[in-house]
């Protein structure tokens, strides 16, 4: 089957074309940015496939075409509908600064007049859930008035309405994590009380790739067949408290949510802002929506499609741990060269966590610099700064936590599950990858990685490596933020000087090239 996928390079389109291409079909994406869609093209080819789908990354990438445009423009349009059997319509423009509901209402028309023209058999659309009536918000109303444009263009379309989507890196479920992280007391306004049904991301793509694969053209009588609509929901109706109640639950946090009346959708999108920046541009609109129940009001999706969705408690456990197995595969040497934009104080946030990213390229081999890196802690110690060490390793004693004086089982090489000091080693690979878990009592997670990337040759003989010094830390609350951003100052001098001395020991600059360089 040939499918054009648009928004392709958004959270649920790029979901999408994953499972899409792992069904064996055809995609063709319509992008603004090629070099996005190649990100995630990336991302899919580093993930282990399962065993029924165990694809290498050619395979699936040589099923994907790429035409670069606006889902605005005509002639993109028309280019992208060639040949094409169905067509994803995954667009909204809420969040580019401009009249989104103009902006939606002008896209849908010119796709559904470029399908009908290049005979495209289905479009399926992703909307909102909400009752038809006066008193839909902003962003519902232009869903709804969105799907009744490409009904009305002559294809079929299956249309699916869903209400919050709880995914790693859905936009909904991060608004919901980073409030809960951050406030320990919220007073939480009426609409936090407003009925909801939400659904995992992986349960809304099987239905997205379910109605692909529903029988194309005429029916058995010769007629067209018919739009519909499907609303989609998990199995529970919860309020929007609840989810934060289950998200803070899972997370083992303690958060009390303090109803007041008195705060509207317009206050509390203010207050967003003051909270949450990062989301404040998105979320202000999203917020007024959210005085709008968001339930599943009959059976059509139970009926029609053989998908059960999984409840509130696993959906958000499942997002969990998908963002713990992108972080584990994550090569943080893909953004060295972000680093080149100025340093800011507490690093940078990724998804959830906290990274303190570092890099230096020397001119050794990649085996002599993983020497260097292998070698850190225990008798040797960590480059410098070994008082600092003693003084965190002692308070860590105090808590209840393991400290500095476990030492490490070989003083030369390392091996996954191998104690060094307040560390675990998580993984191994010589000569390309060390990654330590944190032992120590924290209010999180955290993680110290090496990373030996090898470079063209460099003027001083024929080897030259960038080592790639990450510190990753997932804060547990608003006590794991203080708690990062305090310890800063110590950071910039314990991990450069660290870096610092895994450069001085590959290049042999130590005392006599048996131990690491002393600071």
């Amino acid at each position: 089957m040939h499918i054009l996928l648009t928004g392709a390079t958004g959270y649920v389109g790029s979901c999408l074309l994953k499972a899409l291409l792992h069904r064996g079909h055809s995609v063709r994406c319509l992008v603004r940015k090629a070099d996005k869609l190649e990100a995630i093209l990336d991302r899919i080819d580093a993930e282990v496939p399962s065993a029924q789908d165990a694809l290498s990354g050619a395979e699936l990438r040589s099923r994907v075409t790429v035409v670069v445009g606006d889902a605005s423009d005509p002639a993109a349009l028309a280019e992208a509908c060639v040949g094409v059997d169905v067509g994803y319509w995954l667009v909204h423009s809420m969040d580019q600064g401009v009249d989104f509901e103009r902006a939606d209402r002008l896209a849908a028309e010119r796709f559904a007049a470029a399908t009908r023209a290049a005979g495209v058999a289905r479009i399926v659309y992703l909307g909102g859930l909400g009752a038809e009536d006066d008193r839909l918000s902003a962003h519902l109303r232009s869903r709804h008035e969105v799907g009744a444009i490409l009904r009305e263009g002559g294809v079929e379309v299956v249309e699916f309405r869903a209400s919050i989507v709880i995914g790693a890196g859905s936009f909904s479920f991060d608004l919901v994590r980073t409030l809960v992280e951050r406030l320990p007391v919220m007073i939480c306004p009426a609409w936090l009380a407003t009925p909801t049904q939400p659904i995992a991301v992986d349960d809304v793509v099987a239905y997205l790739v379910a109605a692909a694969e529903l029988a194309l053209g005429p029916t058995s009588n010769g007629s067209r067949r018919e739009s519909k609509i499907y609303g989609i929901g998990g199995p529970d109706r919860v309020s929007y408290g609840d989810i934060m109640r289950e998200y803070a639950r899972q997370r083992g946090l303690s958060r009390l949510l303090i109803p007041v009346p008195v705060l509207t959708p317009r206050l509390s999108s203010l207050w967003l802002a003051l909270v949450t920046p990062r989301y404040s541009k998105v979320g202000r609109k999203l917020i007024d929506g959210l005085k709008n129940p968001t339930v599943v009001t009959d059976t059509a999706a139970a009926n029609d499609f053989p998908i059960r969705p999984r409840s509130l408690e696993v959906a958000i456990h499942d997002a969990m741990a998908r963002e713990d197995a992108a972080f584990e595969g994550r090569r943080w040497a893909d953004i060295a060269d972000a680093e080149e934009l100025p340093r800011r104080y507490g690093g940078r946030f990724e998804g959830p966590r906290l990274v303190d990213h570092r890099h230096a390229t020397v001119d050794v081999s990649p085996e002599r610099a993983f020497a260097a890196i292998e070698r850190i802690g225990g008798q040797h110690g960590w480059y410098g700064h070994e008082w600092l060490w003693q003084l965190r390793g002692w308070l860590d004693r105090i808590i209840g936590g393991p400290g500095m004086g476990r030492g490490r089982r070989d003083p030369d090489r390392l091996v996954a599950s191998d104690v060094l000091d307040c560390w675990l080693v998580e993984e191994c690979a010589p000569p390309r990858r060390l990654r330590l878990v944190a032992e120590m009592r924290l209010p999180g997670r955290g993680w110290l990685e090496f990373e030996v990337v090898r470079r063209d040759p460099g003027p001083a003989g024929d080897n030259a490596v960038t080592i790639h010094q990450t510190a990753v830390f997932d804060p547990r609350g608003l006590g794991g933020l203080a708690y990062w951003y305090a310890i800063w100052p110590l950071h910039e001098a314990v991990f450069g000087g660290m870096l610092a001395g895994i450069v001085a020991w590959a290049q042999g600059e130590d005392e006599g090239g048996d131990g690491p360089h002393r600071l």
